[in-house]
């Protein structure tokens, strides 16, 4: 069962900056991660509050980084691109479950229907 894993618990903005990375796939990279949010929730989150969280959901092995390659477009500037781990896909899973079935019968109370 979903709900007896030892997944690691995420926060609310944690868990919009994985669902980010796993939507923009190979394109995400801070600038691109902080537009998803965004362009998804209305959130107007600041770049450092995407950089913090990236960084501490890489140290919690959720995701993982690499450097690509220089491009003319950014001044010869490299990005930092991110991908989810499995670990991470878990976790968004666990985090994703537990919402829904707290929601569930909900939905005319919330306005959601």
């Amino acid at each position: 069962m979903w709900f007896k894993s030892k997944t690691a618990a995420l926060g609310d903005f944690e868990q919009l900056v994985l669902l980010g990375v796993l939507r923009l796939a190979d394109e995400a990279y801070g600038a691109s991660i902080r537009q998803e949010i965004h362009a998804r929730s209305g959130r107007d989150v600041s770049i450092n509050a995407v950089y913090t969280t990236l960084d501490r959901l890489e140290g919690k092995g959720l995701l993982r980084s690499w450097v690509g390659e220089p491009t003319a477009q950014r001044g010869g500037r490299r990005r930092k691109f991110y991908a989810v781990t499995p670990a991470g896909v878990s976790a968004v899973r666990h985090a994703y479950l537990a919402l829904r079935s707290m929601a569930d019968g909900l939905e005319d109370r919330l306005g959601a229907k």
